[in-house]
């Protein structure tokens, strides 16, 4: 048998015209979610205002949104520019794997911010007691933990897959389910594992997070004043966009792959490129404590500068 030693990523077939623009688009969104979810990560460290569990939640999300979308876009771009390019398989699989990391652990970051949310509006004269540093910490480290272990182990599962003939993959990225259909073993015990593990990441933290926000609804609902109500509600809504855009998307693409090869790049785009640039604008913008801090982390840079 001939054993396959690389893979062929088709990435967006079309046009020069279409790739030139994909390409500069891309290269854009790659710039502005870097330098946006590095903004949150400094603010978040350097302003005492912001050092509470929720903006150490909202920190931890823009470092993985960082690293999932550096592990994808400039090879992506590297793909736009020659209409398609090779991977080594060593490569293919380091991108699958930090690919997992990322998404596995937002998955349960967002749960635990969730999680965040209802003790903040259920408990609050109890928060700071159940959320300490000590325990905020521990939940990422957590989550962190998950996101390493669970991808090791079907990265590992699919990586020993005998791959011995067609290497062309109809996507922009290495994902498991392209990556399977490739191979020339029996696949059963892999897919297993991915259902397995879509119960895990998915399910579990999906059932968590509609368990919490019935909770937050039910209480907020019983709040009195309507300035209140409207408090409370905004302290989620920023949470509850970018729950709604990730799952629906890994939903899509994962739960329930019956899709078109091109309806499925578009979808993988969305949750790999299109939230993580977003975060920043959801969570900054509609947040007044970080619009306070940005202001003034502006102004003490101004204030450096005319110093100079």
């Amino acid at each position: 048998m001939t054993m396959v030693t690389e893979f062929l990523l088709l990435g967006f077939q079309g046009g020069q015209i279409l790739r030139i623009f994909m390409f500069c688009l891309l290269l854009v969104v790659y710039c502005e979610t870097v330098c946006g979810n590095l903004l949150i990560i400094t603010l978040v460290s350097t302003t005492r205002n912001l050092h509470t569990p929720m903006y150490f939640f909202i920190s931890q999300l823009s470092v993985s949104d960082i690293l999932l979308i550096t592990d994808i876009v400039p090879n992506l771009l590297y793909i736009l520019l020659n209409n398609g390019a090779s991977i080594s398989f060593n490569n293919c699989f380091t991108q699958l794997y930090l690919f997992g990391v990322s998404e596995i652990f937002e998955c349960f970051l967002l749960t635990v911010m969730s999680y965040d949310r209802y003790v903040a509006i259920c408990n609050p004269l109890r928060y700071t007691s159940i959320m300490t540093s000590e325990y905020c910490v521990i939940l990422v480290f957590i989550c962190w933990l998950f996101g390493f272990t669970l991808t090791c182990s079907s990265v590992i599962t699919t990586s020993k897959l005998i791959f011995c003939g067609p290497n062309i993959i109809d996507h922009f990225i290495c994902d498991i389910l392209p990556l399977i259909e490739l191979a020339c073993s029996n696949i059963f015990n892999v897919q297993i594992q991915i259902y397995l593990l879509s119960f895990l990441n998915v399910f579990i933290p999906t059932t968590i997070i509609v368990i919490s926000y019935t909770n937050i609804v039910l209480a907020v609902v019983k709040i009195p004043s309507s300035t209140g109500r409207q408090k409370a509600f905004s302290t989620c809504s920023s949470h509850l966009i970018v729950v709604s855009i990730f799952y629906w998307t890994i939903f899509s693409v994962y739960i329930f792959p019956r899709l078109s090869s091109n309806t499925n790049k578009v979808l993988s785009l969305l949750y790999t490129m299109f939230t993580p640039v977003i975060n920043p604008f959801i969570y900054s913008l509609r947040n007044k404590d970080i619009m306070k801090a940005l202001k003034l982390f502006f102004l003490r840079g101004n204030k450096m500068i005319d110093f100079d």
